[in-house]
């Protein structure tokens, strides 16, 4: 799956990290870091992650977004 966060949106409030640490971490309090790629079995967590967004920030299954053009890579 790939994922794409809209950094120019997010505000920080860092659900996503809460609900998916596994992708998604923030550094210090307001930059976010993730993995633009994930396991199938993680689409369970993003989906909670992305729907707790209170910004609506994060797309999963971002299709036509070519990974080195997603900036957040940790």
């Amino acid at each position: 799956m790939r994922i794409a966060v809209d950094l120019n949106r997010c505000q920080g409030y860092a659900q996503c990290a809460f609900l998916a640490p596994e992708i998604f971490a923030m550094h210090g309090e307001e930059a976010l870091l993730y993995t633009p790629e994930a396991d199938e079995a993680q689409r369970e967590k993003l989906a909670q992650a992305a729907a707790a967004c209170p910004v609506q920030a994060i797309l999963v299954d971002a299709v036509g977004i070519p990974a080195e053009a997603v900036s957040g890579e940790r």
